[in-house]
């Protein structure tokens, strides 16, 4: 997906957070994201473990190519979504880097 075909922006994440009446109550939805955020993630390792199997070489593994294409869909994702697009691929970055690590180290101990 290249920056020109982005989807409209809709904006239907932001609109789903729902006004609060104190700080206690927007920390408790913070809160229940942040859990929703580390079950997907861990999922998402999940998923990672397996693609693992898959590949035949470490550079496999890196697939830099791969990452790139990840993270341009996911910054016209976070425009679509009114996010942030600097801090998703930040985060996506990070997230990716670590999973990549896990990656490499497992691989070379079952192959």
């Amino acid at each position: 997906m290249t920056e020109n075909t982005i989807v409209e922006n809709t904006g239907r994440a932001a609109a789903d957070a729902k006004p609060c009446a104190t700080l206690d109550e927007v920390r408790m939805n913070i809160d229940r994201i942040d859990r929703q955020l580390v079950t997907l993630i861990a999922e998402r390792g999940g998923f990672v473990a397996q693609a693992a199997t898959f590949k035949t070489s470490t550079e496999d593994v890196k697939a830099p190519k791969r990452v790139e294409a990840v993270i341009s869909k996911l910054r016209a994702y976070a425009l679509q979504e009114q996010a942030d697009p600097d801090t998703v691929e930040a985060i996506w970055r990070t997230m990716i880097a670590n999973f990549t690590k896990a990656e490499i180290k497992d691989f070379a101990e079952t192959r």
